[in-house]
């Protein structure tokens, strides 16, 4: 047995890869997590026990210089922090090292009114991709639990999803209309989906979320709505449009899986129930 013992490469990547796996990271975080510090050693030209505290300040400025995003910033700072200190012990992120991170832009989201989804929608001719609009906006899904619900995750009796393992790795349940329903059913009995809702065309594989992507692109253009919207935006959108209704705040944020409630107050900032009680002066 123990001739056959395949023993961890000691390429560094497959060793930060290896400790973000143990600890549960998501994917996401792994791909960019090894991006970041992939690239930082290119740049750098170093092998990882060379790199000091000046290469990754000079990476970040290159960041900054080349136009990048304040998140795509903090993005790789963490990835460098999580490597260097969380696991390779290396003290870079001290008091003494001054790598200051960059401010979140302030931007609202984009938030479209239910007659610019409603005319998103019929835009479509086929029925799969209406429905992806419809879940997206109607249940305030993000696009990557879209493509992962499961035939089994929807309660036509109670009229609820549930959302498995979502982001944070976390369960929770959110709403869906009657008439989404009816349409899943319909949907259900043409297309005969095996596992997945939204199945690619090999049967029992989940479709690709740049698929989704693409559908509500070609729908906003169709329907000649807001071109900034995304399919995120209409989960936005679902958040503002509750808000607006009444629901409570503190509902919304478990509906959309916030950890923080301050991520889920962004939309007191967008929605106008308070707006259309202040008079303009010309009224």
């Amino acid at each position: 047995m123990e001739g056959n013992y395949q023993y961890p490469s000691k390429d560094p990547m497959f060793r930060l890869a290896q400790e973000m796996r143990i600890r549960n990271f998501s994917p996401k975080t792994i791909q960019a997590y090894l991006y970041y510090n992939k690239e930082l050693l290119r740049f750098a030209s170093k092998d990882v026990r060379e790199i000091e505290k000046q290469d990754i300040r000079d990476y970040i400025d290159c960041l900054f210089n080349s136009g990048r995003s304040s998140s795509t910033v903090n993005l790789a700072i963490n990835a460098f922090k999580f490597y260097y200190e969380g696991a390779l012990h290396r003290r870079f992120f001290v008091p003494g090292f001054s790598v200051k991170r960059p401010k979140s832009e302030k931007k609202l989201p984009v938030v479209l009114s239910k007659n610019e989804v409603v005319m998103m929608i019929n835009s479509l001719d086929n029925i799969k991709h209406k429905l992806m609009i419809q879940i997206l906006f109607g249940s305030g899904l993000r696009v990557s639990e879209v493509v992962n619900l499961k035939i089994n995750d929807i309660d036509f009796i109670r009229k609820i999803i549930t959302i498995r393992q979502g982001k944070g790795a976390k369960d929770r349940i959110t709403i869906v209309s009657g008439q989404t329903l009816n349409n899943i059913e319909k949907y259900l009995a043409e297309h005969q989906p095996l596992i997945f809702l939204f199945e690619s065309y090999r049967a029992g594989e989940k479709i690709a979320v740049r698929s989704v992507q693409k559908v509500v692109a070609e729908a906003v253009v169709s329907a000649g709505v807001n071109s900034n919207a995304s399919a995120h935006n209409l989960r936005h959108s679902f958040a503002t449009h509750l808000l607006e209704n009444g629901t409570d705040i503190r509902y919304i944020q478990e509906l959309l899986g916030h950890a923080r409630l301050e991520t889920t107050q962004v939309y007191t900032k967008v929605a106008n129930y308070k707006l259309k009680e202040i008079k303009s002066p010309l009224e």
